[in-house]
């Protein structure tokens, strides 16, 4: 069975009527918009009224976005159908996810500050249909929030002013609250403050133009004495600063479902194309080259949506006493991510001229994708973030019980309460655990490239020079990240009864990166001798099955040939 979801043959089945609604009348809502009308909207840069509209009378926001206690009976913050609506917009266009994600990463200062009077008035402008936006980023200093230049005055009446401005800001032109980080003058201590959009002392400097995203709105504003009540502050001090990187946790957490909706949409256009041109007397799919692209894109899509759903099974079981999900995010965020630029890079290689046509959805796919790994915090961030959890990863192993799938209805209030610093005391299970009663070719080879990583790290440890130089730090992280991005996928090709022949090209590709990240180690890195017989070792070769290509062509790609085109 493929996890592609498809639009056509929508399947999943939600516990309650309301969340069912969503989802059925969103995919119509595009399928009736089609293709071109899409198009046409991007390439004349012309914002999505008719989406905002169809958001605001389904209640669409006001359901997905509210917790428990503020909104109607069936609101509730539900990752589960959070992240879904995440993927399914990202299917029709970034753009789309943008908007909505911009709103998550607004309104997370807002559920997790203790302003009750705030939440309550989020919650009115949810149901009425507002977006949101989320002021974090400046223009001179990116997503360094150690150099926050926006200011709050305080005032002799016990108000404050506020001053400064914040760049590449997502929904800024129409959001009804806009969630604003900066710092007290008086004190140095960190705030979240709200703000209107249309308040006259918030001024809209322009709008940023970008290859993507081009008919949603990112844009720079600038406050000038803009008035803050005191009930107006969301949170201060620890709060505030918890705040700001706990809310990316949740709101960029979601770029990996927005990557695999945006992949496999391009991969039903890709093999639809492919499928039907012919050239040299054959159809473009008999060539094997372009077999190969094919069976990889399938198979690293497969790969990106196993470990999407397993890290939102650990995501939505957090809790103080299990945070292992501040590993599992920022893979997610970037790994995911990355791969879906992978992807798309092979299906450009398939369609090749094709994709650059503007009536085709790939056309705005090669320009969309590449953003995402890139939002907030490139690779190297993360990664630097991802190695921290090494040593207790391979290490320091304690029992856990075991998570579930989680697709069960919940309000999901941790996500809320997250804090920040004790990345130390972060523990995991044996990741061994994982390929208990596993027998495949390229997995075996996998686990011994594992291990000898694990010696590696335990007798040829980076020495302190060598770990504070990132440049030598990343292929290595790559690596772990390797681990433990094949970890999670191999725990839910158990739980979603995934063909063998899938899990074993998986673990054929897991192979093959693995061994390109150690090539790039001994070539771009000064090592020890001993440094580098270990590295030479994790240089493996996968076992290629050419029997194993054939059936996963016929049996699981070339019956997507049809399987979907968008209403035109």
């Amino acid at each position: 069975m493929s996890l592609l979801i498809n639009p056509k043959t929508y399947h999943q089945k939600w516990p309650d009527q309301k969340t069912q609604d969503i989802m059925e009348k969103t995919i119509t809502f595009f399928e009736r918009k089609g293709l071109r009308s899409i198009k046409e909207d991007d390439q004349d840069i012309r914002w999505y009224d008719d989406y905002i509209r169809f958001l605001k009378e389904k209640e669409v926001f006001a359901t997905l976005l509210t917790p428990s206690g503020y909104g109607d009976p069936d609101s509730r913050f539900d990752l589960s159908r959070v992240c879904q609506f995440n993927e399914i917009l990202g299917f029709y266009g970034n753009s789309f996810q943008y908007a909505y994600q911009v709103s998550i990463l607004g309104l997370g200062p807002i559920w997790m500050g203790i302003n009750e009077a705030v939440k309550h008035k989020a919650a009115k402008l949810l149901k009425e249909g507002g977006i949101f936006a989320f002021g974090l980023s400046e223009k001179d200093h990116g997503a360094d929030l150690y150099s926050n230049e926006m200011r709050l005055h305080p005032q002799a009446d016990g108000t404050y002013k506020a001053d400064g401005s914040k760049y590449y800001i997502g929904n800024s032109n129409r959001a009804a609250l806009v969630s604003v980080q900066g710092r007290y003058t008086d004190k140095d201590e960190y705030v979240f403050f709200a703000v209107e959009s249309g308040h006259h002392n918030y001024k809209l400097v322009k709008k940023i133009e970008t290859s993507g995203n081009r008919n949603g709105y990112v844009g720079e504003f600038e406050l000038v004495d803009y008035p803050i009540a005191p009930e107006d502050i969301l949170s201060s001090g620890q709060l505030a600063w918890d705040s700001s990187l706990s809310t990316v946790n949740i709101g960029k957490f979601q770029l990996g479902f927005c990557a695999t909706g945006i992949c496999t949409h391009s991969f039903y256009e890709a093999i639809n194309h492919a499928s039907n041109r012919i050239l040299y007397g054959k159809p473009v799919t008999a060539f094997p080259h372009i077999r190969k692209f094919f069976i990889e894109s399938y198979v690293r899509l497969h790969a990106m949506k196993l470990y999407a759903l397993r890290s939102l099974d650990y995501f939505r079981s957090s809790s103080n006493e299990d945070r292992r999900y501040l590993l599992f995010n920022p893979i997610q965020k970037t790994k995911v991510a990355q791969e879906g630029v992978k992807v798309m890079d092979m299906i450009l290689d398939i369609v090749t001229a094709k994709g650059f046509e503007q009536d085709t959805y790939i056309e705005g796919a090669i320009r969309e994708i590449g953003m995402l790994p890139r939002l907030e915090g490139t690779a190297h961030v993360n990664i630097g973030l991802v190695i921290k959890f090494l040593q207790n990863y391979l290490f320091n192993p304690v029992d856990y019980p075991v998570i579930p799938k989680r697709d069960d209805p919940g309000d999901d209030t941790y996500i809320f309460k997250q804090y920040t610093g004790g990345l130390a005391k972060v523990r995991f299970p044996d990741y061994r655990l994982a390929y208990e009663g596993v027998d495949l070719p390229n997995i075996r080879i996998f686990r011994s490239q594992i291990e000898l990583f694990r010696e590696f790290m335990e007798r040829a440890t980076p020495s302190p020079e060598q770990r504070a130089n990132i440049d030598y730090m990343l292929p290595l992280g790559e690596m772990f990240t390797l681990i433990v991005y094949a970890q999670l996928i191999l725990e839910n090709c158990g739980i979603y009864k995934v063909d063998s022949d899938i899990v074993d090209r998986i673990f054929n590709l897991l192979v093959r990166d693995f061994s390109q990240y150690a090539l790039t180690q001994i070539t771009g890195a000064v090592n020890t001798n001993e440094q580098e017989k270990y590295l030479r070792e994790m240089l493996k070769s996968p076992v290629i099955d050419p029997a194993q290509e054939m059936r996963l062509w016929k049996d699981h790609v070339e019956v997507l040939n049809g399987a979907y085109v968008m209403n035109p």
